[in-house]
């Protein structure tokens, strides 16, 4: 969880959940190992450098993923998270960070639902390989 406040008057938290929680937790210790090794650059580590700027950003401009359409939002978020919006977010090598946001009169929260390749994005919002 990280707390940001930036021109946006209301104080900004993200907050990792559910499936964007395990797959951020598993690659930094994939990271932590690598780098235990001595590897200084992986796509492991570029991604995960990647979220971390991710982070920064939303925490400067919450509305900064694309914003997708209402008739997309996989059944799954709305069903387990009752999201009604989604923003998305591309990192390196095509995967994905999927968030959405809750606001009342003092803080807004970005939570951040999954952080998933390019084939488990066209399968969650029902795309199909070309």
């Amino acid at each position: 969880m990280k707390e940001y406040k930036g021109k946006i008057k209301k104080k900004i938290t993200i907050k990792l959940v559910g499936d964007a929680e395990k797959a951020f937790n598993d690659l930094n210790i994939i990271v932590g190992q690598q780098r235990g090794n001595g590897i200084a650059s992986s796509k492991e580590i570029t991604l995960l450098n990647a979220i971390n700027r991710m982070f920064d950003v939303i925490a400067a401009n919450p509305f900064y993923g694309e914003n997708a359409k209402k008739d997309l939002i996989p059944k799954e978020y709305r069903q387990k998270y009752d999201a009604d919006n989604l923003f998305i977010v591309d990192l390196p090598d095509y995967w994905r960070m999927i968030y959405t946001l809750e606001s009342d009169e003092i803080e807004i929260i970005a939570f951040v639902l999954d952080i998933i390749d390019h084939n488990e994005y066209n399968k969650k919002f029902g795309f199909r390989k070309r």
